[in-house]
């Protein structure tokens, strides 16, 4: 479904990524794993359209990227749940959810879609009235996936899900990950949680300064004596 290949990019003269390849098939859930400021999420935002890439290629569905727009890229079935969640704080649960239908497509079964977002969060039903910004960590990051969900995506990525939510919220949020999953829902998942991530991904990525360094199944990611180290203190 996404075929990253040796794509550079920069922020400025700053080169973020080098070279960086990697593959999400559909049906995968794939978690990009390494410390921060290693260039997890510039791969998302690559993806996304939000930072151009300067070398390389990005294939969706076989079908370059690299002249599609960043607002046309959830019409053909990409979204992105960014870190810190950038919810609209004065607007309801209602209409930030809404807006992630905005699409011609999506909008065309955005009750359909509701639906399928109160059933994943029912707490969003009961809240559809109350500002965004007048909710917990976790209410928001719910809101925050329930609003790219809208768009009724083929890819969805997430950019640390779990970040400074309460450890059982973040079994709420790993829960809803396993189900979307197992839905049939493609994923590629940035999450500070590597132990986590890796344990409900059926493949990973290091990242390490801008590049892969390591690559294969969760299993043999979290028994590897490297990753098990740096990574998750064993």
């Amino acid at each position: 479904m996404l075929e990253i290949r040796d794509i550079d990019v920069f922020y400025g003269d700053a080169q973020a990524l080098y070279q960086v390849s990697c593959t999400v098939d559909a049906g995968e859930l794939v978690t990009l794993v390494g410390a921060n400021g290693a260039g997890k999420t510039t791969i998302l935002r690559a993806v996304a359209g939000i930072r151009p890439v300067a070398r390389g290629e990005l294939l969706f569905d076989g079908e370059s990227l690299r002249k599609v727009p960043a607002h046309r890229r959830p019409g053909l079935g990409i979204a992105l749940v960014p870190e810190g969640r950038e919810l609209w704080p004065q607007l309801t649960v209602r209409e930030n959810l809404e807006l992630g239908a905005y699409d011609r497509a999506a909008r065309a079964r955005r009750g359909e879609s509701l639906a399928h977002v109160h059933e994943l969060f029912p707490t969003l039903k009961d809240r559809a009235g109350q500002l965004a910004g007048s909710m917990s960590g976790g209410e928001q990051q719910m809101v925050a996936i329930g609003r790219a969900l809208m768009s009724r995506p083929r890819l969805l990525m997430m950019d640390e899900p779990s970040l400074g939510l309460a450890p059982l919220v973040v079994g709420q949020m790993f829960a809803a990950i396993r189900r979307l999953h197992a839905d049939g829902l493609t994923i590629l998942l940035v999450e500070q949680n590597l132990a986590r991530a890796l344990r409900v991904a059926d493949r990973g990525y290091v990242i390490e300064t801008g590049r892969v360094s390591l690559s294969g199944t969760s299993d043999q990611l979290l028994s590897d004596p490297a990753v098990r180290a740096a990574y998750l203190g064993l």
